[in-house]
């Protein structure tokens, strides 16, 4: 039975596409002189960690990734934080998600401490009980690790009571690999292929659609 509701942060609680594209924008234009007029090209930088996110999608090397990331969030820290959108429909559900006796955590690759900010900001820290995230020096990044460390702050549940919720593939990858079930969501800014194509063991389109996909997988 699920008791455990791990829930990603960008693109699954709130949509942060302006802060984190702005503040990538403002990263690679200082670091690797890299120009970025179209915002929605950056979008791909939305989920997974940032120092895989400039490999992968900027070809850079990791020193030069690592220097984008700190230059990301030199400007993300002041401002692109609060450059970000709550789900009008997500506070709602969280309240009555508590209310059944779920016990919600964030399980994010966004540093905790940021994690904490936004949701403070947008009054949701009430529904969780644990706000679980990266660490600023890089020792707990992937979605593998945070979930990991997740775990380990709630004393280590049976897996099988845990299900992670998130709107990308390295959402479904990294609660897979900790040996979590996993749905995804198309609200974010992952797609029905790519969630599919990782697993994900159920799919919710809405936020309203959630709580019965939650539900299904009552044993």
């Amino acid at each position: 039975m699920i008791r455990y509701l791990f829930f990603d942060l960008d693109g699954t609680l709130t949509d942060p596409k302006e802060g984190i594209t702005k503040s990538v924008a403002y990263a690679l234009d200082k670091v690797c002189g890299i120009q970025v007029d179209d915002l929605d090209t950056l979008t791909a930088y939305i989920g997974p960690p940032l120092v895989t996110g400039f490999m992968e999608n900027h070809g850079v090397d990791r020193e030069t990734a690592l220097k984008c990331q700190d230059a990301y969030r030199e400007r993300f820290r002041v401002v692109g934080l609060f450059e970000n959108r709550l789900f009008p429909e997500m506070p709602g559900l969280l309240a009555d998600l508590k209310a059944q006796g779920y016990v919600l955590c964030t399980a994010t690759s966004k540093p905790q401490d940021f994690a904490v900010r936004i949701l403070d900001h947008f009054n949701l820290s009430q529904y969780f009980t644990l706000i679980s995230g990266a660490t600023m020096d890089g020792t707990i990044s992937t979605k593998l690790q945070v979930i990991e460390h997740t775990l380990a702050q709630l004393g280590h549940p049976d897996r099988d009571s845990v299900l992670m919720i998130g709107d990308r593939r390295h959402d479904i990858e990294g609660a897979h690999a900790a040996q979590v079930r996993a749905v995804g969501v198309l609200f974010g800014f992952g797609s029905r292929e790519e969630l599919e194509r990782a697993g994900a063991e159920a799919i919710a389109p809405t936020i309203g659609d959630l709580p019965a996909v939650i539900a299904s997988f009552a044993d």
